[in-house]
């Protein structure tokens, strides 16, 4: 997995991008289907809502190692299957939502790059949305490699 941290004019950045052992439309279908979502995304049970298309909104419960739950909601921006997607994230005292970009390129016949992207408005909160994104990417890469549960 590669980072990179950037400091632009208007916020915090960070990229990390990995390659997976799937087609993109395998990995986006593990990251747009709720059920499948749940499996890998350190999700609390039955809290995972997804209307994957420009404007739908999405909801779920994330549950850290320590067990502290962190409800997150917001809504698809961008949606172009089974290559990109942009998330926007509701983030309280914020007056506009935060956006990740999820973006997926090919790599030969079963390999795809995932690369997430987002910006923030201070280095802390940077430095805790490229932890959560790391934690989403170790998860799914073990959903793809290991197969659904149950």
């Amino acid at each position: 997995m590669t980072t990179e941290r950037t400091t632009p004019a208007n916020g915090f950045s960070y990229t990390l991008t990995r390659t997976l052992d799937a087609t993109a439309a395998r990995v986006w279908q593990a990251w747009t289907t709720p059920d499948q979502y749940a499996q890998w995304a350190h999700a609390a049970p039955g809290s995972v809502e997804l209307d994957v298309r420009p404007g739908g909104a999405w909801k779920a419960t994330m549950v850290t190692p320590d067990g502290a739950e962190f409800p997150l909601t917001g809504t698809y921006v961008e949606v172009d299957e089974p290559t990109h997607l942009v998330l926007g994230m509701d983030v309280p005292g914020r007056p506009t939502p935060e956006t990740m970009t999820m973006e997926l390129t090919d790599q030969g016949p079963r390999n795809t790059v995932i690369t997430l992207r987002q910006t923030c408005d201070t280095a802390e909160a940077r430095d805790m949305a490229e932890q959560g994104s790391g934690m989403l990417l170790d998860g799914l890469e073990g959903f793809l490699t290991n197969g659904a549960k149950g």
